[in-house]
C-alpha cells in the first residue's frame, strides 16, 4: 500500500517513454508537426531526476559507519546505496542485490527487483543487511537478509552473499505484513527483528543466532486499530525501529501516509518500555498497542511530512535519519538528518544546525 503511488509514477513514466513509435507510418510534414510538438510539451512536464549529491532523493533511509566513511541504504531497485565521509556530500555505490534472488521472486510473483525499506546491523565481523519484498495493497510480502564482511566496495573482501528469506506474510493466512525490518540486539546480545505497515500494526520477533531464523511467532507491539478489526483497513502505522539508552527501549514509528508528494502526511512517533517486547507508552502514558505514542516530527513549513527514520549513536552523537517531502522540490522525498538531543527525563527531541536536510 505505501507504495502505490511510486509504482503509478514509474508506470506513467514508461508510458509517456513509450508513446512514440518510431515504427508508426510517416503522413506529410505538417502531420508530422503537431505529434512531435506534443510530445514535447509532455516530455517538458515529466518530472527530470538528477542525483543531487548534497540534497538526495531517498525513500526510507538507513545507516551505518566504517572506516571513516557513512553508508545509506535505502529503497530502489536491487536497493540503492549512497556513501559519504561527512554526511553533507554523498555519492552512488552499486545496488546490493544484482541479480535479484529467485526465491523472492517465486514467493512474492510480483516483486520484479524494487526492493523496499531495508535495515542493516553489524554483528561480529559481518553485517546483515534485511529487505523488504511487497506487492502493492496486498500482504504478499517477504523479508530477505544478505550479509558482506565490509561495505567498503573497493574492499577484496567486499562481497553481499545472499541467505535467504527470513520470514514471509500471506494473504488469508497472517494478519501483518512482512515488510519494513529492523533487527536489533536486546541487553543480552539476543537478537530482534521488528517489522509490519497496516495490517494488524507493528510486529515483534525474536531470532536466532544465526540472524535469519524467527524463535516463535510474532507479536503485535503497536497498532492504531481495534484488535477485532479485519485487513489493513485504517491502520496507518509502519517502519518501526528499535533503539536501547541508558535502560530504556525506544520505538519510532511513522503514522499516517507516505509516497504522496505534497499530499503525504507521514508523522514520526516515538513510545518507549523497559523491555524490549513492550509495553511501549509515549509520554502521556498511553500504550502503543492502542494507538499512543509522542509525535516527535510532521508536517512543518519544509516538509509535508517526515517518516520511515532510523536512529544511531556515531560515536558521542545521535542522529535521527528520515525521508521527507520536500515543500520547495515539489513534495520530492528528501534525505532528512537531524541531531537528536536527550531530554532531563529521557524523550529525544530533534534540532539542526544546518540546512534542513543536512547536518553540519
Amino acid at each position: 500500500m505505501k507504495r502505490f503511488f511510486l509504482t503509478i509514477s514509474a508506470a506513467i513514466a514508461v508510458f509517456s517513454a513509450a508513446a512514440a513509435d518510431p515504427a508508426a507510418p510517416v503522413a506529410d510534414a505538417a502531420t508530422q508537426a503537431a505529434p512531435a510538438d506534443s510530445l514535447k510539451k509532455k516530455n517538458d512536464r515529466k518530472p527530470r531526476f538528477r542525483f543531487d549529491a548534497s540534497n538526495p532523493d531517498v525513500h526510507d533511509p538507513v545507516m551505518a559507519f566504517e572506516d571513516g566513511r557513512y553508508y545509506l541504504f535505502n529503497t530502489g531497485m536491487g536497493i540503492g546505496v549512497l556513501s559519504s565521509a561527512d554526511l553533507k556530500t554523498w555519492k552512488r555505490e552499486a545496488k546490493v542485490l544484482d541479480p535479484v534472488p529467485e526465491w523472492a521472486k517465486a514467493r512474492v510473483p510480483a516483486y520484479k527487483g524494487h526492493t523496499w525499506a531495508p535495515d542493516i546491523i553489524r554483528v561480529g565481523d559481518r553485517w546483515y543487511l534485511y529487505y523488504s519484498c511487497s506487492t502493492f495493497g496486498k500482504n504478499i510480502s517477504a523479508i530477505g537478509v544478505a550479509t558482506n564482511r565490509t561495505l567498503n566496495p573497493e574492499s577484496p573482501d567486499y562481497r553481499w552473499e545472499d541467505l535467504g528469506m527470513v520470514i514471509q506474510s500471506r494473504p488469508g493466512e497472517d494478519d501483518w505484513n512482512a515488510i519494513d525490518p529492523n533487527v536489533v540486539l536486546d541487553r543480552e546480545g539476543n537478537p530482534w527483528m521488528t517489522f509490519g505497515s497496516f495490517w494488524d500494526g507493528i510486529q515483534l520477533v525474536r531470532l536466532s543466532k544465526d540472524m535469519k531464523t524467527p524463535c516463535g511467532e510474532s507479536v503485535t507491539i503497536a497498532r492504531r486499530r481495534k484488535p477485532c478489526a479485519i485487513g489493513a483497513g485504517a491502520n496507518a502505522i509502519e517502519a518501526p525501529f528499535i533503539v536501547e539508552k541508558d535502560g530504556w527501549y525506544y520505538l519510532f514509528v511513522s503514522h499516517d501516509y507516505c509516497c504522496k508528494g505534497l499530499e503525504s502526511d507521514y508523522k514520526t512517533v516515538v513510545g518507549r518500555s523497559r523491555d524490549i517486547t513492550g509495553p511501549y507508552v509515549g509520554k502521556d502514558g498511553r500504550d502503543m498497542k492502542h494507538g499512543g505514542g509522542t509525535l516527535l516530527i510532521g508536517p512543518d513549513e519544509n516538509y509535508s511530512g517526515v517518516g520511515h527514520c532510523s536512529v544511531y549513536k556515531f560515536g558521542d552523537r545521535w542522529l535521527f535519519a528520515a525521508h521527507g517531502y520536500d515543500r520547495k522540490n515539489n513534495g520530492a522525498s528528501k534525505l532528512v538528518l537531524r541531531d537528536i538531543e536527550w531530554t532531563a527525563d529521557s524523550w529525544p527531541t530533534l534540532t539542526f544546525k544546518a540546512a534542513p536536510h543536512s547536518i553540519p
